[in-house]
């Protein structure tokens, strides 16, 4: 089972798909849009991806960070976000020490979970049931309510 809702985010460093190093602690104070997929380029995550990217805009008009992230590799991110011109960085977790960390380990690949956290670290919200191609006006929607 993942994370529950008023647990203190797992502190992460990853490399993203352009080979930067990045931290959760790198964006405290603003919200964080944290979603885990099984794998790039199948059709499940592309529909996800692509609605995250397609509400991009609305995110960025809220001050809200969207990472993705899978235990796909960063050549593999790379090539994923580039196919589909994703705006937001998918963070690497080839070990899955990340997938652990937030408890969606899957068997080999990272569960569909998303996490929203907030300026503090702290998990507001966890999302187990994810319809992949509405997911990103989703989330808006249950954040603006």
């Amino acid at each position: 089972m993942a994370l529950s809702v008023g647990t203190t985010a797992p502190a992460i460093t990853a490399k993203d798909d352009a080979g930067n190093t990045v931290s959760l602690s790198d964006y405290k104070g603003k919200t964080v849009v944290l979603y885990f997929y099984p794998k790039d380029d199948t059709p499940g995550c592309t529909k996800e991806a692509q609605s995250f990217r397609d509400s991009f805009e609305e995110y960025q008009g809220k001050d809200i960070v969207v990472l993705g992230v899978s235990m796909d590799d960063e050549a593999s991110h790379k090539m994923f976000k580039e196919k589909y011109g994703l705006p937001f960085s998918l963070l690497a977790d080839p070990d899955g020490a990340i997938t652990k960390a937030y408890d969606v380990e899957g068997g080999g690949y990272s569960k569909r979970v998303t996490f929203i956290i907030n300026g503090a670290g702290v998990i507001d919200k966890v999302i187990e049931s994810v319809k992949t191609d509405t997911h990103a006006k989703d989330i808006l929607a249950e954040m603006s309510a």
